[in-house]
């Protein structure tokens, strides 16, 4: 329980790699409020979940492209628990399309909910982790925050400033104890890519194990999906103490990804 009496604020965490995060840290002790879209009955699964571990746990339905919004779920979280400790800016959009078929309304949203949200919610809770001389931010960017690829220019893009972001507010945490750091997943096994197994299952008729190897085949070396939970390990022991020096670093996840490039 080495995070006992801090308390978290997770951006798109009622699945995937948010809410295993969000599971991991419940388990170390921390008090965790929430943040996504889902329906009332997923909302009260999630909450009870983590109220199960023993540590207080809420929800905030902020939409991350509206900044009034991520105000007032900063705001609620610091009523909530007294303060904010730890930031993890896990949210995310995408669509998929070559730069010159890009929607401007779907680049705009994204350039919202993945890199100015997490500039509202960094430049709302640094205040009080500078006034207590500790913090720790994580921005989860992606392998394709620091490599490029086709039909993703709002992804890669994003992703880009999120790391760049993240360097930015390392250095300027230096001096109170704060940390930043940037995690890059590779194919993680969230929602998202499990429609994507889906859909490619029903047009080819392969096996779900027969579709994962075709779809990971060229991207990952290890040959297989990330598992959340190895993500939100990596997370909780950058909440840690002994991760101190640790700041600024876009730290791969990737299964070998990017030892390619």
């Amino acid at each position: 329980m080495a995070l006992t009496g801090k308390s978290a604020l997770i951006t798109g965490s009622l699945d995937g790699i948010g809410f295993a995060i969000a599971e991991a840290l419940a388990r170390n002790g921390c008090s965790i409020m929430l943040n996504g879209f889902g329906d009332a009955g997923l909302v009260k699964q999630r909450v009870s979940a983590l109220a199960a571990l023993g540590v207080d746990a809420d929800y905030h339905g902020a939409d991350l492209s509206v900044p009034a919004q991520i105000e007032d779920m900063v705001a609620t979280a610091v009523r909530r628990f007294g303060k904010i400790d730890i930031a993890v800016n896990n949210a995310v959009t995408r669509h998929y399309a070559n730069i010159d078929e890009l929607p401007v309304e779907k680049w705009d949203y994204a350039l919202a909910v993945n890199l100015s949200a997490p500039f509202h919610v960094i430049r709302l809770a640094m205040p009080g982790m500078k006034e207590r001389k500790w913090g720790r931010i994580i921005n989860l960017a992606s392998n394709y925050g620091v490599a490029g690829t086709t039909r993703r220019t709002d992804y890669v893009s994003t992703k880009h400033g999120l790391v760049g972001m993240t360097k930015v507010v390392a250095l300027e945490g230096l001096p109170f104890n704060i940390t930043c750091n940037a995690l890059c997943p590779g194919a993680t096994y969230t929602p998202n890519a499990r429609r994507l197994i889906a859909e490619r299952m029903a047009a080819s008729g392969r096996t779900e194990e027969e579709e994962t190897k075709v779809y990971i085949a060229g991207r990952q070396p290890s040959h297989r999906f990330i598992e959340p939970a190895r993500v939100a390990a990596l997370a909780v022991f950058l909440c840690g103490d002994d991760a101190c020096d640790i700041t600024g670093t876009p730290i791969a996840i990737d299964g070998g990804w990017l030892a390619y490039s």
